[in-house]
């Protein structure tokens, strides 16, 4: 039994699939099925249930998982032990995060991590929080970002506060108040770009609006994307308008340039934070040890800002 067929195993496990396995691995397909053949051979029992449409675990196989994880781990912790130098650290950060965090917050903090640590390389997964939250309490990926918290078995730092805005078309409705707050009969009934059902910023306007008597399924949906840079698209060519973070709205193109109109909405408080997250009861690898450190540190020490909102 040796480590490279272990990791193979743990990562069709995690992924439910050999080909999204041998992407995460940075290896080819044919590479991760033989590691897989070669431990069902060694071990005597299949591991990995072929018949379904995605790579589940055996009930044997299913039982392995939980010792390979903690293999995996044990492994590194004595590497890095025995290495000397934090140069040395090496292998594949596997991340999950929902779509804000992905796309404005987490590539700066690759960035700044890998000049620590040139040898990492990253695996990122973007979705929504609930399925971030999911994956993480299924051992997919070690470390998380978020826009909500609740999951008890996970662990929450906070990283930064936001606050949700309102995007719309550069129409003569719009263009007419422009620079000022605009009320939420005032676009309530306005075609909607919407996020899917599992987004953060999604939920908290929805839990907002019915405080206020509003009825969320009044919102007309005329199209639902996990993009954010889709829907500011989207909003920019006419489709609708749109309730998004404002650190997704501010940081899109140059404000002179902008294709889509910033609303702040009255009377409704539409602040909230981001969360960095890990599973409590898993010990993590020494690189996402290093990485959360990394960010708490960069949260601490003002590297990473704690607001951001629109003028």
């Amino acid at each position: 039994m040796e480590f490279r067929q272990i990791e193979a195993f743990v990562n069709v496990v995690r992924y439910k699939s050999f080909s999204r396995a041998a992407d995460a691995s940075f290896l080819t397909q044919p590479t991760i099925s033989t590691h897989i053949s070669t431990l069902e051979k060694e071990l005597g029992v299949p591991l990995i249930d072929r018949k379904s449409k995605e790579a589940i675990p055996t009930p044997e196989g299913k039982l392995l998982y939980r010792y390979a994880l903690d293999m995996i781990n044990t492994r590194e912790r004595a590497v890095v032990a025995l290495k000397r130098t934090s140069q040395e650290m090496d292998g594949i950060l596997e991340i999950q995060t929902s779509s804000v965090p992905g796309e404005y917050i987490i590539p700066s903090l690759l960035a700044g991590f890998r000049e620590q640590h040139p040898k990492v390389r990253f695996y990122l997964e973007q979705s929504d929080s609930g399925i971030v939250e999911r994956n993480l309490m299924g051992n997919k990926g070690e470390i998380g970002f978020v826009g909500s918290k609740g999951a008890k078995e996970l662990a929450y730092e906070k990283l930064i506060s936001d606050s949700m805005v309102l995007i719309t078309p550069k129409n003569s409705k719009f263009l007419s108040i422009a620079g000022g707050e605009i009320s939420i009969e005032e676009f309530f009934h306005e075609a909607f770009v919407w996020r899917e059902q599992g987004s953060s910023t999604r939920k908290e306007f929805e839990e907002r609006l019915t405080s206020l008597g509003y009825d969320p399924k009044g919102i007309q949906v005329v199209a639902r994307f996990n993009s954010m840079e889709a829907i500011k698209q989207a909003v920019g060519d006419g489709l609708g308008v749109s309730v998004i973070s404002a650190i997704a709205a501010e940081r899109s193109v140059d404000t002179d340039c902008r294709r889509f109109l910033t609303f702040k909405i009255k009377d409704i408080d539409l602040n909230r934070e981001f969360y960095m997250c890990w599973n409590r009861n898993t010990a993590l690898s020494p690189r996402a040890e290093s990485f959360r450190d990394y960010v708490i540190n960069a949260v601490r020490g003002g590297t990473l800002s704690q607001d951001h909102t629109i003028e």
